[in-house]
């Protein structure tokens, strides 16, 4: 039903140059961080239209969108891109008989310009590379030079930069709650309080670079928000399945800001297609305890 019939508030349906995706951010952990940034002020809520990444990306980029999407710049972290363009879009997942055909989505050729950060894989010991005591993952700070230089480079019209956190795993987190935090939530190996302080750790940890990004950022309006948000146990629900109703998962947070380049970086990331290899989609839905 909601591969026909989306609701919420789609993004392009709103004003702004630059949109920054923080994938799974929730709006009252977004409140609850705020005072820790001079560059949140209120903290507004939408209603998503989508519940997980390929539900967001499939009901975002549709057709009747298209003129818009022709003037848009999409760096993602987000892998669900490579099974959503070109495709006819994707459900993962999705249990039968639950998942749709198709969803009515652009093709790849249809953005001003798309970079798949997602596909770069460093080792464990670049610079571009967080590891916890179980799992290692692409730092934030890669998203944010890259987007840095899209910026200055190529200055489209629009923005859109797709952070794959606060999402777990949570690399800074103790072992118990990698690689997915619902195990150890399920089993009794942590507690809610200690996955809620972990998760907020991994916001505070890509909002740093959001930081640093509208430190180097020419964008006037520019929007801070999610793809979806994420369910701790909220009616028997955990992490974000699609279609999902519950608020913790629908809503996602609104922030409105702006950026102005002071050039405090002068990024150095390499490109995906220069990095050590290319990871598979499926590598990075295993990294994210999807398979």
């Amino acid at each position: 039903m909601t591969s026909r019939f989306p609701i919420g508030t789609n993004a392009f349906e709103r004003e702004w140059d630059a949109l920054l995706i923080l994938d799974t951010c929730r709006v009252d952990a977004m409140r609850e961080v705020a005072d820790e940034y001079n560059f949140i002020g209120s903290v507004e809520s939408m209603t998503s239209v989508g519940s997980s990444s390929f539900e967001w990306m499939n009901n975002t980029f549709r057709t009747r969108y298209k003129p818009q999407i022709r003037n848009t710049a999409y760096l993602s972290q987000n892998s669900f891109v490579d099974q959503t363009f070109g495709k006819g879009g994707t459900t993962g997942k999705a249990s039968i008989p639950f998942e749709p055909s198709r969803f009515d989505v652009v093709e790849l050729e249809d953005f001003a310009y798309i970079e798949h950060l997602w596909q770069a894989e460093f080792d464990d010991a670049s610079e571009w590379t967080v590891s916890g005591e179980a799992v290692s993952r692409t730092s934030p700070r890669y998203t944010t030079e890259r987007a840095i230089e899209a910026g200055r480079t190529r200055d489209p019209d629009r923005l859109i930069v797709h952070y794959m956190y606060p999402h777990d795993p949570y690399v800074l987190a103790d072992e118990k709650l990698q690689p997915r935090f619902d195990t150890a939530l399920k089993s009794g190996a942590a507690t809610r309080e200690e996955v809620w302080a972990a998760y907020l750790d991994n916001l505070r940890f890509v909002l740093d670079q959001v930081e640093v990004l509208l430190k180097n950022l020419d964008r006037e309006r520019v929007a801070i928000t999610a793809d979806h948000g994420e369910a701790f146990g909220e009616y028997m629900f955990y992490r974000h399945p699609p279609a999902c109703p519950i608020p913790s998962v629908r809503k996602v947070p609104w922030v409105e800001t702006t950026g102005t380049d002071e050039r405090t970086v002068e990024p150095t990331a390499p490109s995906p297609s220069d990095s050590n290899r290319n990871a598979t989609a499926e590598e990075r839905l295993q990294q994210l305890g999807y398979l």
